[in-house]
Formats: structure tokens, C-alpha cells, sequence
């Protein structure tokens, strides 16, 4: 027997602030969410599972409209069509008192209570699953102390939204232990809320299958669901599998040593290469990190605009369109001589030192940030949405900016000093 294993699908979710950036792919990864939950029924179908399970965060908060619901009825129908059924819990982004649109699911679904757990049992297929959904966003409470104790002689599984234990970037909602699980006696936990995927225990299972789709870089890497086998009652594998339309990736051009610019689009198209042999043909969103200590970081910073440039090219001649840059982050930092500039007593290096000094003041920047409220004020709201908003006020925006200052010196000065050599 095979059942499938999925969560956090987040039909239809909004990827915000996606037409501030140039060239953006919009419409297919806005899409994508909706084709990972259709190749998820695909394989479904494709290897004839018993059944279906969605640990939590089906949608992303209540619909914009009834076509996030009927899309979701039409794959499920594909489903009851097979006879496969599917047990969903509510997540924080689908508990009940975020989804104020109903609509009658197929027969095939059930959707736990969110009162209190709830058993089926499936005599024919030897299996029990208990699940309980979230009646609110924010559940703070340890769900699975009222789950109950396994059946005897059946395969038990437990369905739950849930951060276990705590896990970076993700809000501590229904938190419990993994000894607290083990108590239960299940053989499976079918987790959700966590987006990378991860087998946290093999004695009992416990897993996070992860999103079905990245939406943003801060989800790079492979995602999908996981198809369990079975075999006399006990668990034979557990395989992961690939779902998603388009892969993120955050990728880091090491250039630790680079000194010229010619450097940096080489080890640039290096990287890029590395990423798409890794992408399965997917398209490919990336946000480039240039990093390293390196001779050509004031040349780097002093012609910012045509690096990023450069860089975006050197994607578009490797992929084309199967290659997308939603953005680059410039992390060098200077090498040997830009020390030597700073410690010039001349006006040069006292303004050097002037602006290094305020990179680090937090209390200058704030003051600093306060004289572009305004304008801040009366800037687009696109541009204050999305992963990664736009605010003048912000001291990792001032600090950039005068990063950009001092490489422009620092380009100035090294360029005269090298005239002066020759």
C-alpha cells in the first residue's frame, strides 16, 4: 500500500511585489502553486495511492475570489474520480476563522475537526489516522496531548500542523516534543508547517515533507511531497518528490581574490552554469550574492549598475528565459590596500574613516533614516511589499548606501595612486 504525504500547498498565494522587479516572471510563479498541487494529483494517480494526506495550509488565507476553492474541488475530483481519498488538517493560513468562503468539497475529502482530534479508521486498508485542525491562526497550546492512543493492530497515523519543536523562520504555532509524539504509539507523523523538507525520526516516522512550491528565495531548493510504501504493516521507504514548477536558489559567487571585473563575470558564469545543471529544467529563480575579500571590490561597488548588469546577461546568454534574476546583492569587501586608504592622514582617508565610522552608529543612522520619512511616505505601496521592500529609512539600506559612497572614494583614489605608479 502507497499513500502520499503533503503540506503547506498555499494555493494561489499572492507573491506580492513580484512587477517591481524587471523581467519578473509573474504569471508563471504565480501559477505554480497551481501546477504543484496538479502534479501532486498527478502522481498520485500515477502510482495508484490508497490515499492522500495534507498536513495544514492548503491556502494562503481567505480566497480573493470562489476560484481558489473550485480549482482545489476540480483536483480533487480527479481523485474521487480514482477512488483515492484525501484527509486534510487547517493550518494557520486555512483555520477556520481565516477562510470566511465555503465551499462543498468532493466526498473523497474529509477535513478534520478543529474542537478536538478525530480518528478514522480504515479497516480494510489496516490503517488509523488521527488528525485535528487549527480553529484559529495562532494555536499556542500542545494539540497532541488529547490525540489518542494508537488502535492496536492497526498502521496509526498522526496528521498535524505543527512547529515541533521550534524551527528557524517559522512562528512557534502547536508546539510539542518529539517524546510527547512517541508517547501516542503512532507509527507516522504526518507533519506540516515547516517548509523544507525533513525526517526528523525514523523510530517512529516523523516527517515534514515540505512546501509543494517555493515562493520566494527564502524557499530555495528542491520541493515536493513524500510517497510512503508500506509492506505488512510497517513503513518499506519513504521518497521525496519533486513537484515544483519553478526552484529558487540563493546563490553565492565566491570571489575571494578576484581583481578585475573580467574576474568576477567568469566565477559569475561558473556559478550560474553549477545552478542550472541542478534545476531539473525548471525555470530558475535566483538571487545572486557576489561576496569575498577581493581587490576588485571598489571597481565592483564604483560601477555597480554595470556589473548587475553584466551579471544579468551572462544569466540570459546561459538560460534564457529558463533563468530568471530577482535580484543581486553585492557582499564584498575590500582587500589589502582600501586598510592602507583608511589610514591616510589626508582628507581622503579622513572621510574614508568618517563614513566608516557612521556605518557603524546605529544611533547616527536612525537619525539619518528619520530625514527620509517623507519621502518614504510618498513612495509607491509596491515597493513597500513583498520579500524584500524597499524602505530609505532602514540602516541596512543607509548602511549599502554608504558602502556604495566609500567604494566610489575608494575607486577614485586607487585609480590615481595607479596612474601615479605607472
Amino acid at each position: 500500500m502507497k499513500f502520499i504525504h503533503a503540506a503547506d500547498i498555499h494555493l494561489d498565494s499572492p507573491l506580492r511585489g513580484l512587477e517591481r522587479y524587471e523581467g519578473a516572471p509573474v504569471q508563471a510563479l504565480r501559477g505554480a502553486t497551481r501546477k504543484a498541487l496538479e502534479n501532486l494529483v498527478d502522481l498520485a494517480l500515477e502510482q495508484a495511492v490508497a490515499f492522500v494526506l495534507i498536513a495544514g495550509d492548503l491556502y494562503d488565507g481567505d480566497w480573493k475570489d470562489y476560484n481558489t476553492g473550485l480549482f482545489f474541488v476540480r483536483q480533487m475530483g480527479r481523485l474521487h474520480a480514482a477512488g483515492i481519498d484525501v484527509y486534510v488538517v487547517a493550518g494557520n493560513h486555512d483555520a477556520a476563522s481565516q477562510i470566511t468562503r465555503v465551499l462543498q468539497p468532493p466526498e473523497n475529502v474529509h477535513l478534520f475537526a478543529t474542537r478536538a482530534p478525530e480518528s478514522i479508521v480504515r479497516e480494510a486498508l489496516g490503517v488509523a489516522i488521527h488528525g485535528q485542525g487549527f480553529a484559529t491562526r495562532a494555536i499556542t497550546e500542545d494539540l497532541t496531548q488529547a490525540y489518542p492512543q494508537a488502535h492496536t493492530d492497526l498502521f496509526n497515523i498522526g496528521l498535524l500542523h505543527t512547529s515541533l519543536d521550534g524551527r528557524p523562520g517559522h512562528a512557534t504555532y502547536a508546539p510539542c516534543s518529539l517524546d510527547g509524539l512517541r508517547t501516542r504509539g503512532y507509527d507516522y507523523w504526518a507533519l506540516g508547517h515547516v517548509h523544507r523538507h525533513e525526517i526528523v525520526s525514523r523510530d517512529p516516522w516523523v516527517i515534514f515533507p515540505g512546501n509543494l512550491q517555493g515562493r520566494h528565495v527564502r524557499e530555495s531548493g528542491i520541493k515536493g511531497c513524500c510517497l510512503v510504501e508500506l509492506d505488512d504493516g510497517r513503513v518499506s521507504s519513504v521518497t521525496h518528490h519533486p513537484l515544483d514548477l519553478a526552484r529558487w536558489h540563493d546563490c553565492a559567487v565566491d570571489l575571494t581574490g578576484a581583481r578585475t571585473l573580467e574576474d568576477v563575470y567568469e566565477r559569475t558564469g561558473v556559478a550560474l552554469s553549477a545552478a542550472l545543471a541542478q534545476a531539473d529544467g525548471r525555470l530558475l529563480a535566483v538571487r545572486l550574492r557576489l561576496r569575498g575579500a577581493c581587490s576588485a571590490h571598489a571597481r565592483i561597488r564604483a560601477a555597480r549598475e554595470q556589473v548587475i548588469n553584466n551579471c544579468r546577461a551572462i544569466a540570459s546568454t546561459l538560460g534564457g528565459e529558463a533563468i530568471w534574476i530577482e535580484q543581486i546583492r553585492i557582499e564584498t569587501h575590500h582587500g589589502q590596500r582600501a586598510s592602507e586608504a583608511l589610514a591616510r592622514e589626508d582628507a581622503f582617508g579622513g572621510l574614508l574613516r568618517a563614513i566608516r565610522d557612521l556605518k557603524f552608529d546605529a544611533h547616527q543612522l536612525e537619525t539619518l533614516g528619520t530625514e527620509f520619512a517623507d519621502l518614504t511616505a510618498k513612495l509607491p505601496p509596491e515597493l513597500h511589499t513583498g520579500d524584500d521592500p524597499f524602505d530609505p529609512t532602514a540602516p541596512d539600506f543607509l548602511r549599502d548606501c554608504l558602502e556604495d559612497a566609500q567604494a566610489l572614494l575608494l575607486e577614485r583614489l586607487l585609480s590615481q595612486a595607479g596612474s601615479q605608479d605607472t
